[in-house]
């Protein structure tokens, strides 16, 4: 390295080639070499066969099959009995060539375009209403182009409460996304197959639902970078005690968080919200109806079941045909229109939840059951025997 920049620098202040060589003693062939050469010289080896050679041409045509084979597998498939290091250093240089590529486009998001939607779990028990802890579910919506981003916790991730929640958080957009990206979430859909109520959801909002592909990071990268970020930027140092408790946490935190300038955008997303509502569409002119909803006779067992839990009703409409509606909140039961209950919703699971007022309007009824039923006597109620006998064909009648 030192003899070539030596004889690039001499050759450069005009020294003769031929003085250079014998001032180093080298030949002038080497000289001439070392000036014409744009790097230093280095010593590479020539290819030669290895012990990997003859198993080559297998090993590629197996991860041409298969390109994530383990090593392991690979070299049981091909009878190798070497050095299993060795074999894997080869595999590792073979296999980038197999492998198919996925570049990643750099998408442009146009307002009012779409929203991007996703599950986030955080990374802490909620406490509920029977002292017990769980993982709770975020949805988490972000329109594209301005990447604003609104979330609510919700006590599962079936249908139900998913449309509730989205319904929620477009409400306090104010504009309904022309699309809504979702992934292969299951109360939602998968493929090109919907979950029940979801068709109605999006018609009624003139939404189009788009189920994004595997491995399609691009098309949802911004929710779910966003949710990464609320582990490391809003989740540190907080405690909650119920899931309201997070609701609003969560809700004040986020108006602070898009009012910061996001780097990429040279903006925050506050900024830019009302460009993407401009693009948006406008809310439904009707109320849209969604949530938990059964109709039943109820049953001597003066209780209706939303999700896991079993919620108390009047007993004075046991036998009639009673509306069970649930929302994120509460659960009510009508009867001809008039509520004969209304609870709390429990996100708690398995519950037996009940109105002291209906408990003891079943007490009453159960005495009032219990006690002999009074009949007045009286001249109307006596009947001539032979009335019967006839009635019977015992005697003929009279004509």
């Amino acid at each position: 390295m030192e003899d070539w920049a030596l004889i690039r620098r001499l050759a450069a202040e005009g020294e003769p080639k031929a003085k250079i060589a014998a001032r180093l003693g080298i030949s002038r062939t080497t000289v001439i070499r070392a000036v014409n050469s744009e790097s230093p010289p280095r010593y590479e080896r020539r290819p030669a066969p290895t012990s990997f050679t003859p198993f080559e041409a297998r090993v590629r045509e197996l991860l041409g099959e298969t390109p994530t084979m383990p090593a392991t597998v690979l070299a049981e498939r091909v009878g190798w009995t070497g050095s299993i290091r060795w074999f894997r250093d080869n595999v590792k240089r073979l296999r980038p060539e197999q492998q198919r590529i996925d570049p990643a486009d750099r998408l442009v998001w146009a307002a009012g375009d779409a929203a991007q939607c996703d599950l986030w779990f955080p990374p802490r028990k909620i406490p509920l209403e029977d002292g017990t802890a769980k993982l709770l579910p975020v949805l988490v919506i972000a329109p594209a182009h301005s990447r604003f981003v609104t979330g609510r916790m919700i006590p599962t991730r079936k249908t139900e409460d998913l449309l509730l929640a989205s319904w929620e958080l477009i409400e306090r957009l104010g504009r309904v996304p022309r699309r809504l990206l979702w992934d292969n979430e299951p109360g939602i859909g998968r493929g090109k197959r919907h979950a029940d109520g979801i068709d109605a959801f999006m018609g009624t909002l003139a939404t189009k639902l788009v189920l994004l592909p595997p491995r399609d990071p691009e098309s949802k990268g911004i929710v779910e970078r966003r949710n990464g970020w609320f582990e490391t930027s809003f989740m540190p140092g907080r405690s909650f005690t119920s899931p309201a408790d997070f609701n609003e946490q969560f809700t004040d935190w986020l108006t602070l968080a898009n009012g910061r300038v996001v780097r990429t955008l040279g903006a925050s997303p506050a900024s830019r919200l009302e460009t993407d509502l401009a693009g948006m569409l406008p809310l439904p002119p009707i109320r849209l109806h969604l949530g938990w909803r059964s109709r039943i006779r109820l049953g001597r067992d003066y209780y209706v079941r939303v999700d896991t839990n079993d919620y108390s009703v009047d007993p004075r409409a046991i036998g009639r045909v009673v509306e069970v509606t649930a929302d994120l909140d509460q659960v009510r039961v009508r009867l001809d229109g008039r509520v004969v209950a209304d609870h709390p919703r429990s996100w708690a699971r398995g519950r037996v939840i009940t109105d002291p007022a209906h408990k003891d309007a079943a007490a009453v009824l159960r005495h009032q059951f219990q006690q002999p039923r009074r009949v007045a006597a009286g001249d109307d109620l006596a009947r001539d025997l032979a009335d019967y006998d006839r009635a019977f064909g015992l005697v003929e009648g009279d004509h």
